[in-house]
């Protein structure tokens, strides 16, 4: 048998119950991913051809009705995973396969974080999420289905400017995954001033939001460098400018907005100001956070993150695993 994982769903049984051809098909595919059965002993079983079967078996992968998990560890991954537990205090790291040093790590951690996050979720859970390529990419590795009293709580206000990236966009695609009540800031991620920062928290609504946020079960988190501004949420919001004072003043990168310097700690900037996010201080309040994130540019990022806020997961990707490591990076 391989090391495969297969299981055929609940409601694909009950369609084939009534109709041969899907009778055969799931009968197929158990014999061939659970049992282990070849694809020719399949066929002398069923009174059928090899081509029958093969074609069965492909239909079954593309109507969803097989799921495959590799379960089967690389050593040195999990050398890489123990490490960083050890390093910063994880309760669990996951690392997925990736060995190309300049190379993007966004769809390999996603399909990671996806199927961690699909077995995260319980009914009556308060889940606050971030949002960023990372998460965005996310969403089709995660299973949904019906849960009962889940709440998804945006943690950040929406950015116009970027619809795909969009973290209101993705707070309720998420939400709509597990039937789940959404909360949404309504607000821009980044306002004009402290000013109206304050006024948009005090008479607006948003604290309760704020507070809510504050006391959720599980933190969906990812964060962003700084070294280059090419992220399309970031146009409008944080110019060239900016980006290059936040730099003189030590920030490393940010996590919803919040701009960390090496330490994690948020750095004396106007931009901090303005931000309509949950803080640094009320986010590590948050007993569960998971941080799903990779990449050259956001090692230092990551570093800071892992410092101030102490996630209890860890998403990312061999590379980004190497460099966390190796304080010399």
């Amino acid at each position: 048998m391989p090391e495969d994982q297969a299981a055929v769903t609940n409601g694909t049984r009950e369609r084939a119950a009534t109709d041969p051809h899907n009778q055969m098909r799931i009968r197929a595919a158990w014999l061939y991913f659970v049992e282990g059965v070849t694809q020719s002993e399949i066929a002398k079983k069923l009174g059928v051809n090899r081509i029958l079967i093969t074609r069965l078996l492909s239909e079954a992968r593309k109507r969803g009705e097989v799921i495959i998990r590799i379960k089967s560890d690389l050593a040195s991954l999990v050398e890489l995973q123990q490490g960083l537990e050890d390093r910063f205090g994880l309760s669990k790291a996951i690392v997925a396969p990736f060995d190309d040093p300049e190379g993007d790590p966004t769809r390999v951690i996603a399909l990671a974080a996806g199927g961690y996050v699909s077995g995260l979720m319980i009914h009556n859970m308060t889940i606050g999420v971030g949002w960023g390529r990372t998460l965005h990419t996310m969403l089709p590795f995660v299973e949904g289905r019906a849960l009962r009293g889940v709440r998804v709580i945006s943690l950040l206000g929406g950015i116009a400017q970027a619809r795909r990236f969009n973290p209101a966009e993705f707070a309720w695609q998420f939400a709509e995954l597990f039937d789940a009540e959404g909360f949404l800031i309504p607000a821009p991620a980044i306002v004009d001033s402290a000013q109206t920062k304050h006024a948009l928290l005090e008479h607006c609504g948003l604290e309760q939001i704020m507070q809510m946020a504050e006391t959720c079960d599980v933190a969906l988190l990812s964060c962003g460098g700084i070294s280059t501004l090419t992220t399309s949420y970031r146009l409008g919001h944080v110019s060239e400018a900016e980006r290059q004072s936040l730099i003189k003043a030590g920030a490393v990168g940010d996590i919803l907005y919040n701009f960390l310097d090496k330490d994690g700690r948020p750095v004396d900037h106007p931009v901090n100001e303005r931000s309509i996010s949950i803080s640094v201080d009320r986010l590590a309040r948050v007993a569960n956070k998971v941080l799903i994130s990779g990449g050259v540019e956001k090692t230092g990022i990551m570093r800071a993150t892992l410092k101030s806020l102490r996630p209890s997961v860890l998403v990312t990707d061999e590379m980004t695993a190497l460099r966390l490591l190796d304080e010399t990076r």
